[in-house]
């Protein structure tokens, strides 16, 4: 039995990727996969449903009008059950907003992150 992260990773560009229907054009799993483990991360089940929820999250909002406070606020709640905000902390060390999005290849919203600090959010 193939695990989900090998049949992610085998899908290509050549088709949108039914598990991922709102990630932006030109995104991969396998992409995602790569960008993770240069940051030193393995994607799980968890990693993946939070990706989707980043997704989601933005092809529902303009991606120049996404707000830090409102996309923390949504992920808070969305994942309240697994343990909200500080679960994604744990998955995502360099913060569930920054990392998250680096990794989802979206454009973290303005403030998520500090140059000067790392990631914030």
């Amino acid at each position: 039995m193939t695990s989900l992260m090998d049949e992610l990773i085998g899908k290509g560009d050549a088709a949108k990727d039914p598990r991922f229907p709102h990630a932006p054009a030109g995104w991969t799993a396998a992409l995602a996969a790569e960008t993770a483990r240069r940051e030193g991360l393995e994607l799980g089940e968890e990693h993946w449903e939070a990706l989707r929820a980043l997704h989601e999250y933005y092809a529902r909002h303009e991606a120049a009008a996404v707000n830090l406070r409102e996309l923390h606020d949504a992920l808070e709640e969305k994942f309240h059950r697994q343990g909200g905000i500080k679960r994604l902390y744990l998955l995502f060390p360099g913060g569930p907003v920054a990392q998250g999005c680096r990794i989802a290849g979206l454009k973290a919203p303005a403030g998520a992150t500090d140059k000067g600090f790392g990631s914030v959010a």
